[in-house]
C-alpha cells in the first residue's frame, strides 16, 4: 500500500483545489484532475489522510466511464500513469505522486447542478421527508419509511456548493435555469446511468442508494458526463444483504469514520467545526480499508498497486 497523498504540487497550471482534487490545466482544452488522500466528514477536512483513497476514486471513475460509454460520452480520456506521461513527460520526476491518482479529461463547462437519482429514501430526502413528507418541497407517496425503495427512483436535482451543504432543488427549478431541453436531457441520462449502475451493483451483492452525476458541455454545447462516477464518495453503496425497510444500513465508504466523529460529538469532544479531532490510526485503517473493499467489490478485482 503506498504512503498517503494530502497534496498534489505539479508543475502544470492550478486551475482549482477542492476538498479532494487538484484540478490543473493542460493546454486550453483538457484538464488533468489528481485525487488526493485528504477526506472529509460533516462539511469538514480532517487533517489526517486516508491511504489509497484517491487511486480508489479515480480507478472507480475510470471503470465506470468505460462500462458507460455506449450510454453517454464523457470528458475521460485515462486514468493509466504510463499514457499521462507519454502525454505529459513533463511529469515524469512526479511520477510517484500521480501514480493511480491521476486522470486526463477533456475540458468542458460544467453544469451548474448536481444530478442526483435516488433508489431509497435516506440522508437529506428521508429527513425532509419524515418531517414534511416531501421531497424538495414536492410531496412524495405516504406511509413511506427510512430506507424505502423509490420504484421508479426519483431524479432529485441539487445545487452545487463550494463549501457546506448542497440543497435539495425540485425538476421544476432546474429546468427554469438550464432550459426544458437540456434538463429533461440531464434527467434522462441521469436515470439511465443510475440503472445500468444499480444492476452491475446487484450483481455484486450491493446497493446503489443513491449518487449524483456531474455533467458539463462541450464546446458543440452538448451535454456530457463529467467528474466522478458511481464511487463510495458520489454514491451510498449498501450490502444487499443487510437492507431492509425501516432502517438506514450502513454505507460502503467511510463510514468507521464518521461513526466515530458522531461518538466523539455526543460525547462532547468535538463541537462538529474545524479544525477536527485527530483520528487514530485504527479509524484512518478502518476507512482505508472499506475503500479498498468497494473498489474490489465494484471492479472484481483488488487495487493494483501501479495503474
Amino acid at each position: 500500500m503506498t504512503a498517503p497523498l494530502v497534496e498534489s504540487r505539479l508543475p502544470l497550471p492550478l486551475w482549482r483545489r477542492g476538498k479532494v482534487r487538484e484540478v490543473y490545466e493542460v493546454g486550453d482544452d483538457r484538464l488533468l484532475l489528481v485525487a488526493s488522500d485528504r477526506v472529509s466528514a460533516f462539511d469538514v477536512v480532517m487533517a489526517e489522510a486516508v491511504p489509497d483513497k484517491g487511486r480508489v476514486l479515480t480507478q472507480i471513475s475510470a471503470f465506470w466511464f468505460q462500462r458507460m460509454a455506449h450510454l453517454t460520452p464523457s470528458h475521460f480520456l485515462t486514468a493509466s500513469t504510463d499514457a499521462i506521461l507519454a502525454e505529459l513527460p513533463a511529469l515524469a520526476p512526479h511520477r510517484a505522486e500521480i501514480a493511480g491518482r491521476a486522470m486526463l479529461v477533456r475540458r468542458t463547462a460544467p453544469v451548474a447542478f448536481e444530478c442526483v437519482v435516488r433508489g431509497y429514501l435516506t440522508g437529506s430526502a428521508w429527513q425532509e421527508y419524515r418531517t414534511d413528507g416531501t421531497l424538495a418541497g414536492e410531496p412524495l407517496p405516504p406511509g413511506l419509511v427510512e430506507a424505502s425503495r423509490l420504484d421508479p427512483p426519483l431524479f432529485s436535482p441539487a445545487t452545487k456548493a463550494e463549501s457546506g451543504h448542497d440543497e435539495n432543488v425540485n425538476f421544476d427549478t432546474m429546468r427554469a435555469a438550464l432550459g426544458p431541453a437540456l434538463a429533461d436531457a440531464l434527467r434522462d441520462l441521469s436515470t439511465a446511468l443510475y440503472a445500468a449502475g444499480r444492476l452491475t451493483a446487484a450483481d455484486c451483492g450491493l446497493i446503489i442508494a443513491d449518487t449524483k452525476f456531474e455533467f458539463g458541455l462541450d464546446r458543440s454545447g452538448h451535454p456530457i458526463l463529467i467528474d466522478e462516477v458511481l464511487t463510495p464518495d458520489s454514491s451510498r453503496f449498501w450490502e444487499a444483504e443487510g437492507w431492509a425497510p425501516g432502517h438506514t444500513p450502513p454505507s460502503f465508504d467511510k463510514q468507521p469514520l464518521r461513526d466515530w466523529l458522531a461518538a466523539e460529538r455526543t460525547a462532547g469532544r468535538w463541537n462538529g467545526d474545524a479544525p477536527p479531532p485527530h483520528l487514530p490510526p485504527e479509524v484512518v485503517t478502518a476507512t482505508q480499508l472499506r475503500y479498498r473493499e468497494a473498489y474490489r467489490r465494484i471492479t472484481g478485482h483488488d487495487l493494483p498497486e501501479e495503474c
